[in-house]
């Protein structure tokens, strides 16, 4: 195919087709739907089903698995993992080698620091210093 793509294949054997996003050179999984005015870093990875909203940017290395959703002008930090179906709201920032569990769900503009986990299905809002508010 076209130098713009790359087969890779997943941990079931099936083989998955990304594109490079036209913003940072990303890989984008076929099926995902980032704004074109997103940028996703070179080494970030969007997969299948996920939605990355205008002006949102997925830092080198990232991941974001299917179904998750990540708001408009939110910031996902190198290395940070957005589990499967899970939502991050408008301009929040998740920071380095944080771990979002499946399903859980960000407030819009919350701050979760570095090295954190937030487990599956939690929701979660915080002050402007980043301190977790019952949500």
């Amino acid at each position: 195919m076209g130098k713009n793509y790359i087969d890779i294949e997943d941990d079931q054997g099936a083989t998955l087709r990304y594109r490079k996003h036209a913003n940072g050179r990303g890989l984008v999984a076929h099926g995902a739907k980032v704004h074109p005015k997103a940028l996703i870093e070179a080494g970030a990875y969007v997969e299948p089903g996920a939605r990355i909203g205008a002006g949102a940017k997925v830092a080198r290395g990232a991941w974001v698995d299917s179904d998750a959703v990540v708001g408009e002008n939110a910031y996902i930090d190198a290395h940070a993992h957005i589990g499967q179906g899970a939502a991050i709201g408008e301009g929040a920032h998740i920071g380095v080698r944080t771990e979002i569990g499946a399903g859980a769900r960000i407030a819009r503009g919350a701050r979760i620091g570095d090295d954190e986990t937030v487990a599956a299905g939690l929701r979660i809002a915080t002050d402007q210093k980043g301190l977790w508010l019952a949500a």
